[in-house]
């Protein structure tokens, strides 16, 4: 019988060994699997590759993980904003590796990821600082700058619903990056607020298949508070 329910964050996250490269969902503060990247802050791989839309917000969440000072490069398109103190303050120093990727190159090239895409040729960045030491080609007289796939050793996405089977659902702008990271991930653990039983997911409505899903577990609703997370009744 396939369940890929843990009974437990720590145990759905298993082992992330040093110098793995860890996609995480999120865009702003939308669809942060909170309770994953506390998991892996707790479990203590080093040398990581974060890949994200963007470079944390406060001191929660993905700046929290920046703060253990165990990411070694961040892949994102958008870095900075009112609150990436945490990001900033290392980047200034030196302390971590930038890796900027406008928002779309970076969408599919996680996407090339999961589809098995050797690569594509995109407008996005041509003539800029962004196409150093990249192919490039004239396409029906306009100049394209070559992308490679993104893939990962680890996905951590939140869901809404989910089965046991890993299918998932997720809830309106929380979708984000979740579901083509799924795609492009050894391996891919997802929270989800509700686990229903097998059938109760209208096939029509998966948004990620289970088969790309290694393990789930169930927690509980969160709102946003000042920098931070609370939990609240689901």
């Amino acid at each position: 019988m396939i369940d890929k329910v843990a009974l437990s964050v720590a145990e759905a996250l298993g082992e992330v060994r040093d110098g793995s490269t860890v996609m995480i969902g999120g865009f702003g503060t939308a669809g942060i699997p909170q309770e994953l990247i506390e998991a892996l802050i707790a479990q203590g791989a080093r040398d990581l590759t974060v890949v994200n839309n963007n470079a944390g917000n406060g001191n929660a969440g993905l700046a929290a993980l920046l703060k253990t000072g165990r990411v070694r490069k961040i892949i994102c398109s958008f870095p900075r904003q009112a609150d990436s103190w945490v990001f900033d303050e290392l980047y200034r120093r030196g302390a971590i590796e930038l890796e900027l990727i406008p928002q779309g190159n970076l969408a599919e090239r996680i996407r090339a990821a999961g589809a098995g895409i050797g690569g594509f040729f995109t407008p996005t960045g041509y003539g800029t600082e962004l196409a150093k030491g990249k192919e490039t080609r004239e396409i029906d007289g306009r100049m394209y700058v070559f992308e490679r796939p993104l893939h990962a050793d680890l996905a951590l996405i939140k869901a809404d619903r989910g089965d046991r089977w890993g299918n998932l659902v997720y809830r309106k702008a929380a979708r984000n990056f979740g579901p083509i990271m799924a795609t492009a991930a050894r391996k891919t653990v997802a929270t989800v607020h509700e686990l229903v039983e097998l059938g109760a997911i209208d096939p029509e409505h998966v948004v990620t298949p289970g088969i790309f899903v290694s393990r789930l577990v169930r927690i509980s609703r969160q709102a946003t508070i000042a920098g931070g997370f609370k939990k609240v009744a689901v």
